[in-house]
C-alpha cells in the first residue's frame, strides 16, 4: 500500500482506550450461561471480542436453537454498568499516547453512544475526543463491515486513505481494511497477534509506542 500522509487516527474503544475487553468476557460468560448456552471464556475471546451486536446475538441464537426477544440485553446491562464502575481502567500506557500525537483523532466503537461516552469518562479519557465519538448505531453495519470507519472518516473530512485504524481484535482491523484504511492492531489485550497480522496492518503490544509508529507510517519529506 502506498504510503499516504496520516490525518485521522481512529481509535476503537473497547480494549484500545479502556481495558474493558477482560471485565466484558467475564461477564458475557455469567449471561450466556443464564441464558442456558454457556460459552467457554476462550471461545468468547475468538468468536466476539470487537463483534457487532448481531453477530453476538446470532451466535446466541444458533446455540439455543431459539430467538432471542429484539431487546434480550437490555435486563443484563445492569452486569456491565457495576463491573465497569468497579474495575475499569485507561488501557496502560494510553493516556501518555494520546497526549503526545498530533493528529486529529475520534473514536468509532461497536457500542452505543452512552456506553461509550461512561467508558472514556471512568477512564477520565472523554476530554481527548470531546464530540469526535461515532457508534454502530449511526450506520447500517458494525465490524467487521467497514461503514462504522468509513462514516468517521466522511463526517471528519478526511479521505479514507489518509486515515490510520487503532484496533485490538480481528473485526476491527478487518473493517479497517474493508473500509481500505491502514490498521494499527494492538495485540497488548486479549487478541493474539497472529489474528491481527496481515496486509496493510502495523501489529504493536505497548500504546506507548503508537506516536513513533504513526510517524514512521507518514510518508518522507520531500
Amino acid at each position: 500500500m502506498v504510503r499516504e500522509p496520516v490525518e485521522l487516527v481512529i481509535f476503537d474503544c473497547d480494549g484500545v482506550l479502556v481495558d474493558s475487553e477482560r471485565i466484558c468476557v467475564k461477564v458475557d460468560a455469567v449471561i450466556m450461561a443464564d441464558l442456558g448456552c454457556a460459552f467457554t471464556e476462550a471461545e468468547i475471546i475468538e468468536r466476539f471480542v470487537g463483534s457487532s451486536t448481531e453477530v453476538y446475538t446470532a451466535a446466541v441464537e444458533e446455540r439455543l436453537g431459539r430467538r432471542l426477544e429484539k431487546d434480550w440485553q437490555q435486563r443484563y446491562e445492569h452486569l456491565y454498568q457495576a463491573a465497569f464502575e468497579a474495575e475499569l481502567t485507561a488501557v496502560d500506557g494510553i493516556a501518555e499516547a494520546l497526549h503526545r500525537l498530533t493528529h486529529a483523532t475520534c473514536v468509532a466503537s461497536n457500542g452505543d453512544h452512552a456506553a461509550i461516552r461512561r467508558s472514556l469518562e471512568l477512564a477520565d479519557l472523554a476530554g481527548h475526543f470531546e464530540e469526535r465519538v461515532f457508534s454502530a448505531a449511526d450506520v447500517p453495519r458494525g465490524k467487521p463491515a467497514p461503514d462504522l470507519f468509513l462514516h468517521a472518516a466522511h463526517t471528519m473530512g478526511v479521505d479514507p486513505r489518509h486515515c490510520v485504524v487503532v484496533e485490538d481484535s480481528a473485526y476491527g482491523v478487518q473493517a479497517a481494511r474493508a473500509a481500505g484504511m491502514r490498521a494499527f492492531g494492538y495485540c497488548g489485550g486479549l487478541t493474539p497477534a497472529a489474528r491481527l497480522e496481515g496486509p496493510a496492518t502495523v501489529v504493536f503490544d505497548d500504546m506507548r509506542e503508537l506516536p513513533r509508529l504513526l510517524a514512521a507510517a507518514a510518508p518522507p519529506p520531500t
